[in-house]
């Protein structure tokens, strides 16, 4: 049964495969933290992602890559299929970042790079909060070429240290660059209701529920996503730690009015992401 509602999903996984023998903590997080099958990192085949897209009302997915270590799937994926596909794309080098920023323009300009992402628990041993001078180049030329910036929000699920990811540190952030394009990603567990201060706050700010059960969300979410907060949160899998036959599905049977399912679903994504209105025109 293919469904009628509109969805992107703003953060898809098909690099895992391409790493034989996974780190110690990425099998952690699969078989403690997600109790997930073997298969999860599994190479992932290119039609049966667009089955699973299409059966599901997918039209366009946002693939992880890496400056540091580019993924030779999420390219090819996007090279085969442009309208299907845009890249995420982490891997800038904090502590030495000139070069990082200069291979983050030429990608930006030459690939379809929806936006640049940074997990601060995966920094330094987790000792650099987003609010740290480190982060500042990054701020700057993600302003400067417009690329929105995703930010890992909320407790990671590998053994490494989270405090630094407690949405109050884009505090500072979003004071002082309030042309950056910012969005908290993986939710905010166990912080949601600063998360949701923050976004009322802050008109630059979204959050991405990625890596969450749709029916895992709390009620605050949804309560200011009917309310003050129609605008802000953006749907996504993390596929395929979360497949999107089981989160579309979920996110559909969420206690949501039409308009407001369509806004998280599509239409938050479409505009902060790919700069369409609502009518699809840039």
């Amino acid at each position: 049964m293919r469904m009628s509602h509109k969805v992107i999903d703003c953060l898809a996984n098909v690099h895992f495969g391409e790493t034989e023998n996974q780190p110690t903590f990425m099998t952690k997080v699969r078989d403690d933290y997600f109790k997930g099958p073997q298969s999860m990192y599994a190479p992932i085949d290119l039609a049966e992602l667009l089955d699973e897209m299409d059966t599901h009302g997918v039209h366009r997915a946002i693939l992880m890559d890496s400056l540091a270590k580019p993924s030779v799937t999420a390219r090819k994926f996007v090279e085969a299929h442009p309208e299907r596909f845009a890249l995420a794309m982490g891997g800038v080098d904090l502590l030495r970042p000139m070069p990082s920023l200069r291979e983050l323009a030429a990608v930006a300009r030459d690939l379809p790079v929806a936006y640049a992402v940074v997990g601060p628990s995966f920094w330094g041993d987790g000792q650099y909060p987003p609010s740290d001078a480190v982060y500042y180049p990054l701020y700057t030329k993600c302003a400067e070429l417009e690329l929105p910036l995703c930010v890992n929000t909320g407790i990671p699920g590998p053994p490494i240290p989270g405090e630094v990811q407690n949405p109050i540190h884009l505090d500072r952030v979003c004071v002082r660059f309030p042309e950056l394009k910012l969005c908290m990603i993986h939710g905010a567990d166990p912080w949601w209701d600063i998360a949701i201060r923050m976004l009322i706050k802050y008109q630059n700010l979204r959050l991405m529920t990625s890596a969450w059960s749709p029916k895992r969300l709390p009620e605050s979410l949804l309560h200011f996503m009917r309310t003050r907060g129609k605008d802000k949160i953006i749907f996504a899998s993390d596929f395929p730690v979360l497949r999107m036959h089981r989160v579309v599905p979920e996110a559909l049977a969420l206690d949501l009015p039409p308009d407001v399912l369509d806004n998280y679903l599509y239409h938050n994504a479409a505009g902060f992401f790919f700069g369409e209105s609502r009518e699809g025109e840039r």
